[in-house]
């Protein structure tokens, strides 16, 4: 492909360049590429384009000059620049892949699960791309982060086309809304299920991670658009709007949840005259039960079928997850990892529960530090015993991370830094009927420490574990 089809303003004497490849990690370079010098948090892109140009790059996509010897493109933003060129270059791959983004604080991964489900049930491949897991082509695959960088995300799109998807349901994180990554993809759908305070690290406010988050409805321009408006931001982003899909429990919306039962088979509800049930728990999973179907419903796909999707839709890996060794109490692992996460899974347990709710749970390092003493303040609210812990520390102290959630928590709260012995004390201290809650990594399989020490650690294994030692019966 030549460089002036990627890019428009290309001087006349590089217009014919050939470009076999693009990329941002001079790791990824190879003979014909054209490479994007992006200003990181950490490292900037403009210092490797030597090795890049060593590596065999044409040209340079640059914020500034840099007299390399080869063609150099100067743009405003370097990153902002990749979506649109990534989307030319795999050939524009989400005007044909049916993709619907969701977007939240809470409720993302498994909206998307959902989504995927029941456009897998209207007859479309679909693939899947979020925080536990992306699907190509029916296969799974690891991710780094919930929304690639544009060109990795451009080639995943063109990758799931060529496996034979032809839809994709998508998480869309608020980071890469705001660093461009999501520019130039055609949405048939977007999904806004709740924000709550989360991020401020890098945001560093509410009203700064709200514009982020908007910007899949006002800058993507999704031909359907469809909203929480029980949600304070939701019913805020609804009037920016105008009329878009809404769905609720509480509030005038255009598809509403009633008759809602909760238990340890899952949800009931009924919505348009329609009885639905999901097998996952929860009165926060009826939200995103509720906001899956108003999707599926937008898109065309029959009542029926969306119902169907829903009551068959699998279990989402660290949500709400059961860990079931036969004991005579629930232990149910979430990835709760902000105030309103971890009160939404609480106020669950303890619909769940004939007993007492237990919960275990730390906050991750390096994070957004204004949440861990309101965490801990929940906790101390809702659950009946509450044991603080280590997250993923990453290169905080994890002491000090635990003595910012006691200042919510109480200084009499029992915590251990070391989280496999923190899980085993409170599974232990367990009896029939009550409900353990075990917050914070979900799905992850991995704790992170200073250095970039990471050491496998699964919640759920962990906890299956100490229940193989806890008695069947008290």
């Amino acid at each position: 492909m030549r460089l002036s089809d990627l890019i428009a303003s290309v001087p006349d004497s590089a217009r014919d360049i050939e470009v076999g490849d693009i990329a941002y990690d001079t790791r990824q370079v190879v003979p014909g590429t054209l490479f994007f010098c992006v200003p990181g948090f950490t490292r900037d892109g403009h210092e490797f384009a030597s090795e890049a140009i060593a590596r065999g790059a044409v040209a340079l996509v640059v914020e500034r000059p840099l007299s390399s010897g080869v063609p150099e493109i100067q743009v405003p933003s370097a990153r902002a620049a990749m979506a649109p060129v990534a989307a030319r270059f795999f050939g524009d791959p989400t005007a044909t892949l049916r993709t619907v983004g969701v977007t939240g604080t809470n409720g993302k991964t498994t909206t998307a699960f959902l989504l995927r489900a029941l456009l897998e049930a209207d007859g479309l491949s679909t693939g899947l791309l979020g925080t536990v897991k992306s699907m190509i082509g029916g296969i799974e695959h690891d991710v780094v982060r919930t929304t690639p960088e544009a060109i990795d995300l451009q080639g995943t799109f063109k990758a799931m086309l060529d496996a034979g998807d032809r839809a994709c349901a998508m998480e869309v994180s608020s980071h890469a809304l705001d660093l461009h990554r999501a520019d130039a993809i055609h949405f048939a759908a977007a999904v806004f299920t709740n924000l709550t305070q989360d991020h401020l690290d890098f945001h560093g406010t509410m009203e700064d991670y709200f514009i982020a988050k908007r910007k899949l409805f006002t800058d993507a321009h999704p031909a359907v658009a469809v909203i929480n408006v029980d949600d304070q931001y939701g019913r805020r982003l609804a009037d920016e709007l105008g009329k878009p899909v809404t769905f609720a429990l509480e509030h005038d919306a255009t598809y509403i949840a009633t008759d809602v039962e909760v238990g340890l088979d899952g949800s009931r509800f009924t919505v348009d005259g329609l009885e639905l049930h999901s097998p996952l728990r929860g009165r926060f999973n009826v939200y995103n039960a509720l906001g899956a179907f108003a999707t599926g419903r937008s898109l065309g796909i029959s009542a029926g079928t969306v119902a169907a999707a829903i009551d068959a839709a699998p279990q989402v890996p660290g949500r709400f997850e059961p860990v079931d060794e036969g004991q005579p109490f629930a232990v149910l692992v979430d990835y709760a990892h902000t105030p309103d996460s971890l009160q939404n899974v609480l106020q669950a347990a303890r619909a769940l529960s004939t007993g007492r709710v237990h919960v275990v749970f730390g906050a991750g390092g390096d994070r957004d530090r204004e949440k861990r003493p309101l965490m801990g303040e929940v906790a101390r609210r809702l659950a009946d015993r509450v044991v603080v812990t280590s997250d993923n520390p990453r290169s905080e102290d994890p002491e000090a991370i635990i003595a910012a959630i006691l200042l919510g928590a109480g200084p009499d709260v029992p915590h251990n830094a070391d989280r496999r012995a923190a899980i085993a004390e409170t599974i232990t201290g367990a009896e029939p009927g009550d409900v353990v809650v075990i917050a914070g990594k979900g799905h992850e399989q991995g704790q992170e420490f200073a250095g970039g020490r990471k050491i496998p650690f699964d919640d759920r294994v962990v906890a299956a574990e100490v229940l193989r030692g806890v008695p069947a019966h008290r």
